[in-house]
């Protein structure tokens, strides 16, 4: 699961998600478009917030990575 659609799926917006963890929207962005992945240590806050697991939030990180690199980017 990417993090936006989580987000999304939750009914949050990022500006709700970074007041929720004390971050900025700008980092929410980052780590939804790929520039940054979240800190480990916001994983748990984050799948909590999404309502769904740490392994859901990485699997799409996992996915997208892979992609990533099958297509040479």
């Amino acid at each position: 699961m990417r993090l936006k659609e989580a987000r999304r799926k939750a009914g949050l917006t990022a500006k709700d998600v970074a007041l929720a963890l004390g971050v900025t929207f700008q980092n929410v962005y980052n780590w939804e478009n790929g520039s940054y992945l979240p800190p480990t240590k916001r994983l748990p806050e984050l799948a909590k917030l999404y309502g769904c697991t740490v392994d859901d939030l990485l699997a799409g990180q996992v996915e997208q990575s892979v992609h990533s690199a099958q297509s040479g980017a």
